[in-house]
Formats: structure tokens, sequence, C-alpha cells
């Protein structure tokens, strides 16, 4: 019989259920006023019931959430959701006009926020949102405003009266629960129904290919409206009754991990490569990169003969973010080989997985025992891949099928038809499938740039090349049409200043780029004379992304178009 550790689950009612098995363990730490404070998952338990029992006794039928990893987030999901009402987690990057817009296509009618998106809040409910219920989560005093605090108050009221609605709530199968807007990288975002079914199926098979212990501490870093790091970080953080330590900004990701004593962190590669080379510049400037390239040679040898002595003989450098970090999980794009096999080297096991906001998200990842370089893993447990009609080669675009595949876009019938094709999801994602049923992404479709002979161009594998030069934070690969006969390959590179005075010393920026340029043409040595880069745009300014570090490829293009 295969080992399960722990029961799987089919909504949120039974995950909160799980909570009260866990006690006085710690579920939540995080900093104020400078001191680190705990909620345990008694406390968590039965602040969800307060706040389902105040939705049970309105009229609300969909709360939007909008803020930042806390506490108030995470008991407001819970709450609504196991009072089966429906939850719209926003992201919390939107201008005030994108957030009135959204508002009005969920058809909101209540909205948990916090007190900075107070303005766009009130600007959104004179512009005709259907707003009938403002909570804010900060403690501020304003006419026709629920402080958080009263809400879990009149809560506790409810059930001390005796007129606890909580646990005669049904909740339904295969209905939209959860309500979530795409990021949007290429076009309008849409609206993705969501089950708690889909979830919960999804982070039940997560334990077969990554376990979190009771004993493990997750930070909370990542946008927590993101599929990503709610269905990851929160959800299967304390379905496992993990402790959730929420990060207090990027500029405070170190001091963290070390405060919080972080053993899993849940990230994407744009961090993860940012702190790596963080790390290597620090070494290579105090002389050390021989030394620490000799005892990685000796340590790799050891570990033929299974002998790990990795965390005490590279425990200064582990010292520089955490000693204590065991495992890092990430996705949401592929992460460059040098970098994984860095982390790897010291220790720090990198475990990648990959999936969309429609499929709730993971489908597939690697394990401590499966892995592959430069694959994305197999598929979960109870999920199913395929290629569609693959090339010669056998890439094609990637479809899975399983019960963590969303229900279908809201009153978007067209994109729904175009997406599910008899209960398979059209990803999106080019890729293939190798004999040892490892699954490799070549490039997003709406990326992939079609040369007029045919040839099919990846922008991310060159972006990788390109992202190795030690002086490049990002990068973005992108065609233009010459002539009508000629297309040509550019490359816009966004350069870190320090790093790249650091190697070429003070110059102009057009010194800086005839130097780029240089190391561009070293780059296309190695490549196919139809994948050299011919011009390339060079800025030290950050390119647009999502909230998950997503480049948006559309808008950086009309940037270019523009000038």
């Amino acid at each position: 019989m295969e080992k399960r550790y722990h029961e799987e689950i089919s909504n949120f009612r039974e995950l909160v259920k799980r909570y009260e098995s866990f006690g006085e363990n710690i579920a939540f730490k995080y900093k104020e006023n400078k001191e680190i404070q705990e909620i345990t998952y008694n406390q968590f338990a039965k602040d969800i019931k307060k706040v389902a029992e105040k939705v049970l006794a309105s009229d609300v039928k969909r709360v939007a959430l909008i803020g930042n990893n806390r506490y108030e987030w995470c008991i407001t999901y819970l709450g609504v959701t196991t009072a089966g009402r429906i939850i719209v987690p926003l992201d919390k990057a939107l201008t005030d006009k994108e957030i009135e817009k959204l508002l009005k296509r969920s058809k909101a009618d209540a909205i948990v926020y916090d007190e900075k998106y107070q303005n766009a809040v009130d600007e959104a409910t004179e512009q005709g949102c259907n707003i009938k219920y403002k909570i804010c989560m900060d403690d501020i005093k304003k006419d026709g405003i629920l402080n958080f605090k009263e809400l879990l108050k009149d809560g506790e009221n409810i059930i001390k009266e005796g007129k606890s609605k909580y646990d005669d709530v049904k909740l339904k199968e295969n209905e939209m629960y959860i309500m979530l807007f795409t990021s949007g990288t290429t076009n309008e975002p849409k609206a993705v129904m969501l089950s708690q079914e889909n979830i919960c199926k999804n982070i039940s098979a997560y334990q077969y290919n990554f376990m979190i212990y009771p004993s493990d501490t997750l930070l909370s870093f990542l946008p927590i409206h993101h599929t990503f790091e709610c269905s990851i970080t929160f959800i299967y953080g304390t379905y496992c009754g993990a402790t959730i330590a929420f990060c207090e900004g990027l500029k405070h990701i170190a001091n963290n991990l070390k405060e919080f004593k972080v053993s899993i962190f849940v990230a994407v590669p744009l961090v993860l490569e940012t702190m790596a080379k963080k790390i290597q510049k620090a070494i290579a400037d105090s002389g050390k990169q021989g030394m620490i390239d000799v005892m990685t040679k000796i340590s790799n040898v050891l570990l033929k003969c299974k002998i790990d002595l990795r965390k005490k003989i590279f425990k200064p450098v582990l010292k520089q973010f955490d000693e204590y970090l065991r495992v890092v999980l990430y996705g949401a794009a592929p992460m460059d080989k040098a970098t994984i096999q860095w982390y790897n080297n010291l220790g720090i096991e990198l475990i990648q997985g990959y999936g969309l906001t429609e499929s709730s998200p993971v489908l597939t990842a690697e394990s401590s025992e499966r892995k592959r370089a430069g694959s994305i893993g197999i598929p979960l447990k109870n999920v199913e891949i395929k290629i569609d009609n693959p090339d010669k080669d056998g890439v094609g675009e990637i479809m899975a099928k399983g019960p963590n595949i969303m229900l279908g876009y809201y009153e978007n019938e067209e994109a729904t038809k175009k997406a599910l094709e008899d209960g398979w999801l059209h990803t999106g994602d080019y890729g293939y499938i190798d004999e040892d049923g490892f699954t490799f992404v070549t490039g997003r479709k709406s990326d992939i740039i079609v040369l007029r002979n045919g040839k099919n161009i990846y922008p991310q594998e060159i972006e990788f090349l390109i992202n190795k030069l030690q002086y490049v934070d990002e990068c973005m690969v992108y065609s233009r049409e010459k002539t009508k006969t000629d297309t040509l390959l550019c490359a816009k590179i966004v350069y870190n200043k320090e790093n790249i005075v650091d190697q070429f010393g003070e110059k102009s920026g057009e010194e800086y780029e005839k130097l780029i340029w240089q190391d561009i043409k070293e780059i296309n040595k190695d490549l196919p004379t139809y994948k050299h880069i011919k011009e390339i745009i060079v800025t030290d300014e950050q390119l647009e992304k999502t909230t998950t570090q997503k480049v948006k490829r559309y808008v950086e293009m009309k940037k270019m178009e523009a000038k």
C-alpha cells in the first residue's frame, strides 16, 4: 500500500477541521512593532469561524479581498469560503481604476482591504460598484466602514448568543467558490472559476512530491492572492500543520529568513537568481572564490560516497541568508541550471513546480527522488499530461487533465471553449515529454517567434544565456520586422548599476552598450545563425512585471513601439 502522510481533503471545511488537531502549535508568525507575534492553530480555527458567522448573518454573496500577506487576509479567505460564499482575491499591485473594473466584473458585494486602498474602494463605490460592505483590516474609524476587529467581535458574539449557523452549511461540489483574475501578461485578465475541490485535490497530491512537516516554517513572501503562494505556502503549509511567517518586504527577505528560522522558502526564479548573484559577488569580492571552488569539488566527491557535509562546509556562506533553510520550492518561470546547481552545492534542495491559475495551480513537480535538469518534473499523482499535435521533435502544446482543472472562465463561454477540450486544459505552453515521463517546457505559445523561413525561436532559451552575465538583472528577447522579408531578433537588457561598474568601471551609457554588445556577440557564436541577436536596447530601468515577477511583454512592446 502506498504510504500516505496526510488524509486527502475535498473542501476547506475539512481543512479547517484539521487545524483543531494541531492545537497549540504555531500557525502564524509576524513582526509587529519589531516584536515577533504568534498565533496558534486553535486561535486560527476560532477566528475563521468568527468571520464565517458574520458572513452567514449577512446577505453577502461575494467578497473581494485585497492587501498584503497577513493573518487577516488568511482568515477572511477561509471564513468566506467555509461559509459557502465566494471569495475574490485581487492583486495588491492593481491601480485604482483596475480595482474598480474588477470589482464590477466580479459583482462583489463586500470588500475586505488594507487601509492604503481606502481611496480606491471609496472611488469604486461612487462609480457604481455593487459594494454594500467595506471592511478594513487596519484599525481605522470612519463612517460606513467596519473595522476588522469589530467584525471578529461580532462573530464571537453570534457564537456566544447561540445563533451560530456554521455547522449547518452544506458546500456544493463543482461550484465556484474562488474567482481569480489571471495576471494578464499578454492581454486582458480573465476571471478563473475554481471550486474548493479543485484546490483541495491539488494540495492533497503535493505530499507525494514534496512533504512539509509541522516542524517546518515557511516564509510567505510572494503575493498571497496568487494561487502559487496561496495554495503552496498558505493552504498546503497549514494543511501540514507548519508555521507560516509573513515577510516584511523584498528588502527584508534575508533578515526574515534568519529571524523566523525559515526551513522552506517558496519563491520565483528572479528572486533566487538575484540572491545567488549577490552572494556570489560577495564571495568574489572577499577573494575566497578559489577556496569555495575547491570545497565544492571535495563536497561533491563525498556526496558520491553518500557523505553529506555541505551544511557544515558551507556554513559561513549559508549564514548570509539562512542556515536553517532546507528546501526551496519555486515556480512561475524556468530557472537557469547553473543557479540550481549553485544552491544544491550549498546543500539547499530546489524543487520546481509548474502550473497555471487555471489548474489550481500545480500540474507537475519534481521530487527529491525524481529530478531531471531542465525539466519541470513529473505530473502530480492525480494529473494527466499530454502533448497536443507534436512536431517531428515531439514538441507541441502541453495539455492537462485532473480534478484541479478550473470550472471555466466567468461569463466568458468563448474563452472557456478555447481553453477546455473534453476536460483537457490547453496550457498555452509548448514542450515535450521524454522517455522517462519528465516534461520539458520550450516556451510560451504566445511568445514563440516564428521567422519567415518557418523556424521557431523560444525567447526564454536565449534569455537564459543573457541573464548569466553577472551585470544583467533581466532581459527580454523579441522580434522586429525590418522589411517584409527580414525579421530581426532583438533583446532589451536591464543591467545592474553596481555590478556593471564593478566589471567595467565608471562609463557612459553608450560605452556600456558597446561593451554589452561585445558579450552578446560572444553568446551569438554558440547559437545557430537564425537565433543571433541583431539589435539590443540597454537600460537600467526594470521591466514591467506582474506581482509574480513575470514580464509583461505586451506592455514592454508597446513602450518600444511608442518610441
